[in-house]
């Protein structure tokens, strides 16, 4: 449902509707009104409206998350809108702020807040073109080189050379914008944009680049850290890293796949896990770690009971937990504190039925995300599966692709999940009875795709007829084959394709020579 606009909003529409108009008329606009006006260029896409809006704008601070908020005069958010055309004005526009002829003294800009735009995969805008996370810190970069050689800042009066506005922003490299971005960082300090890096997330790159690139950032400032997919960092480069860096500030932590690999650990690399473990312990505010894709196998306890904090995220999917690190979860403090887990890949109601119960019974008061993809969770497990869940009230997420389960098993499922009051998202698999009888699980990519599509849409309506019927149209159910959306990757795939099909090659290459 659409939401209701104050007048005030409406007239802000119709003010910032005529572009030239708005320009002309802005030095006359009360300084309180540049929010207003903000807000409704940015849901009718007027991208030189908000150039200029920018351009001029009067205030101390920019932050772009609490401008597109709920407000009182629009209580929609718009802060999942990444319009390619509205933050492309918008950070021109600040480039322009710099560049501006006003006085240095009627400059009051000191903070620019970029971290409160989320990326969502169906944008809302009508041109359908979004500027994601991995854009955006590319353009944010080119645009403070461009100041540096600009010849109003290389010819820069006394008066002027005390600007300095601080851009809050979450960067995303990779091999192709790690050039620009680096030296965006390398000459930060003679740039009237100085970039602070709250959030920091590397691909597709070396791991020379990485190290060298996460110092520029300013790791004292930092509270999320994600280092993936083809970032070969392995448990002496972690080591190495936490030893050299200190992350005072770091909230999140996501390691890439196979970082750690128990099952060749020397005893070297066991006082090495627990030194790891002491450092993350430094980190006192850590309160989110993604593991996920190593082999932890018995290692849990010694990598997560130094940790000062209770962990609010968990993901160990695919990571081979044996009982006993399951029983470490289970009785541990961080049972208590869990809002999301993610415990995909392991064999849970053969292994360790009892003991993942256990820790679902202690997470349940605040658990709010739980994945429990390729688990193997089959019929026979689903009365199981309901009354360990029935506790959990507070769930808003629940995914579990790729679960041998069949029609009769979902729809009692979906029965039970209706009573769950704030659950928002399921993720469910493609029913086992639309398979081919001989299909075995986990599905290999090739078996993936190979179901009865007619069927599933069936049993699929079937199953959206049992929200509509409790009154929970309010849940969104989907089958994502592939998993979940990923906004980082979708913009980055091209890249990280062209990175796989290199490696690829050269390990074809490396293979010919050999033989």
């Amino acid at each position: 449902r659409a939401a209701m606009k104050s007048l005030r909003f409406i007239s802000a529409e119709a003010f910032v509707s005529n572009a030239e108009l708005a320009r002309r008329s802005l030095g006359s606009v009360a300084h309180n009104l540049f929010p207003l006006l903000f807000k409704a260029s940015y849901l009718l896409e007027k991208g030189d409206v908000i150039h200029d809006l920018v351009e001029s704008w009067p205030l101390a601070d920019f932050n772009i998350g609490e401008l597109l908020g709920g407000t009182v005069d629009y209580q929609q958010d718009l802060s999942h809108g990444t319009c390619s055309l509205c933050l492309a004005g918008c950070l021109t526009g600040l480039r322009d702020y710099v560049l501006s002829q006003a006085s240095s003294y009627r400059k009051r800009l000191k903070v620019v807040d970029l971290t409160g735009i989320r990326d969502v995969e169906v944008p809302f805008c009508e041109c359908k073109q979004t500027m994601g996370r991995w854009a955006r810190t590319q353009l944010l970069a080119k645009l403070c080189l461009e100041l540096l050689a600009h010849p109003q800042h290389v010819q820069r009066d006394a008066g002027a050379a005390g600007l300095s506005i601080d851009v809050l922003i979450d960067l995303y490299v990779t091999d192709r914008s790690y050039e620009p971005v680096t030296q965006a960082l390398l000459k930060r300090c003679h740039c009237p944009l100085k970039i602070r890096c709250v959030a920091f997330r590397s691909d597709n790159l070396a791991l020379q680049k990485f190290f060298y690139i996460i110092k520029l950032t300013d790791p004292s400032l930092l509270r999320k850290l994600e280092i993936v997919h083809n970032v070969r960092l392995e448990m002496e480069h972690l080591d190495l890293l936490l030893t050299s860096t200190r992350f005072p500030l770091l909230t999140s932590l996501t390691l890439p796949a196979r970082t750690f690999n128990a099952q060749r650990f020397t005893p070297a690399d066991e006082q090495m896990l627990s030194t790891i473990g002491e450092k993350m312990g430094e980190m006192r505010q850590l309160t989110e770690l993604s593991l996920s894709f190593s082999v932890l196998t018995g290692r849990v306890q010694k990598l997560l009971s130094p940790l000062k904090t209770p962990l609010r995220m968990l993901d160990v999917s695919n990571c081979s937990l044996n009982h006993a690190d399951m029983a470490y979860l289970a009785n541990s403090c961080h049972a208590s504190h869990l809002e999301a887990l993610d415990l995909s890949g392991h064999n849970i109601p053969d292994l360790y039925p009892s003991t993942f119960f256990k820790l679902l019974s202690r997470s349940s008061p605040a658990l709010r995300s739980l994945t429990l993809e390729d688990c193997n969770i089959r019929d026979s497990h689903i009365h199981m599966l309901i009354l360990g869940l029935s506790s959990c009230q507070k769930l808003q997420e629940f995914k579990f692709l790729g679960n041998p389960l069949s029609s009769p098993a979902l729809k009692s499922l979906f029965t039970f999940l209706c009573q769950l009051p704030m659950l928002k998202t399921v993720e469910f698999p493609v029913p086992r009875d639309c398979y081919p009888t001989d299909t075995t699980y986990p599905l290999d990519d090739a078996s993936l795709c190979g179901y009865d599509h007619q069927k599933y849409q069936s049993v699929a309506e079937e199953l959206r007829l049992i929200l509509v019927q409790a009154n929970r149209e309010d849940v969104r159910a989907s089958t994502p084959l592939f998993g979940s959306y990923d906004a980082a990757v979708h913009e980055t795939n091209n890249e990280l394709g062209a990175y796989l099909i290199k490696s690829f090659k050269e390990t074809l290459e490396k293979f010919t020579t050999s033989l």
